[in-house]
Formats: C-alpha cells, sequence, structure tokens
C-alpha cells in the first residue's frame, strides 16, 4: 500500500509539474477573476504546503513548518520557483512513506487533523483526494484564464 500511495502522489505532483508549466502566459498562473478566487500559484503552493506538513512533518520528521496563509497570499513567485517547490515535494513524499511500514498505515494518524481520530492509510488517502481535487482545480484554470 505504501509504494502504490508514493505512487499516486509522484504521479498527480509531476502532473501538476506539467500544469503549471503548461501555462502559456506566465502571468496567468497568478490571476483570478469573477469567481474564481484562488489562483494556480496559491493552488500549488496550498498543495506543496499541506503535502510538505501533513506527510513531511507530521509522517517523515522533516523539519517543515507550514504556514497557510502565505500559501494564499503570496503572489507571482516564478514560475521555475513553483517547479522547483513541487519537485522537492516528490522527494519528501518519498523520502516520508519510505520510512513507514504496512504496520504503521493501520497506526492512528498523530494529528486530528479533520476533528476525528483516523488511521494514516485513512489520512493518506484523503490527501491524495484533496491534491487531486486541487489538480483539477488548475486545469481548469489554466484553461478559463490562461488567454491572450
Amino acid at each position: 500500500m505504501t509504494e502504490s500511495i508514493k505512487s499516486l502522489f509522484t504521479r498527480d505532483l509531476n502532473q501538476l509539474k506539467k500544469e503549471i508549466e503548461a501555462y502559456q502566459n506566465e502571468e496567468a498562473i497568478w490571476k483570478i477573476d469573477k469567481k474564481i478566487l484562488n489562483s494556480a500559484g496559491n493552488l500549488s503552493l496550498h498543495l506543496v504546503g499541506n503535502i510538505n506538513h501533513f506527510i513531511g512533518s507530521i509522517l517523515g520528521n522533516s523539519g517543515y513548518v507550514r504556514n497557510r496563509e502565505l500559501e494564499f497570499s503570496l503572489k507571482n513567485i516564478p514560475r521555475t520557483e513553483l517547479i522547483e517547490k513541487i519537485e522537492k515535494t516528490i522527494e519528501i513524499v518519498h523520502s516520508s512513506l519510505d520510512q513507514l511500514s504496512e504496520e504503521d498505515l493501520k497506526k492512528e494518524y498523530p494529528i486530528e487533523a479533520l476533528g476525528y481520530k483516523m488511521t494514516t492509510e485513512y489520512f493518506l488517502i484523503h490527501l491524495f483526494g484533496h491534491l487531486g481535487y486541487h489538480l483539477g482545480q488548475i486545469n481548469y484554470h489554466r484553461r478559463l484564464l490562461d488567454v491572450e
């Protein structure tokens, strides 16, 4: 199960990288419009922060300190820096999940991140769904707002 989860996170984080690379106009990564309140850049920062916190820091003891507010307030970070953050997040997923045994997945996740107790396996599946949800938003954002 650990290898499957690691593989799925890697796949979708690489897809996130491709989405950011696919913007023809780099400035559009940070665009908001009407009811689209989160830019692709901020959603990317949010995903990186979320994964680095809940997988890297909590499970992998990476020392990462999350500032969730900045994930949504920072603007105009260069595309190359966003991609670098995503690549480092892939490394954190690998190093953190490589530390977990199948038994560890069945144990209670160390914090009640959703307001209730759950297994580590359950929470990792939740995090993967969260990644997919925002990845879809970023894809849609690019197709709507990355226009000349």
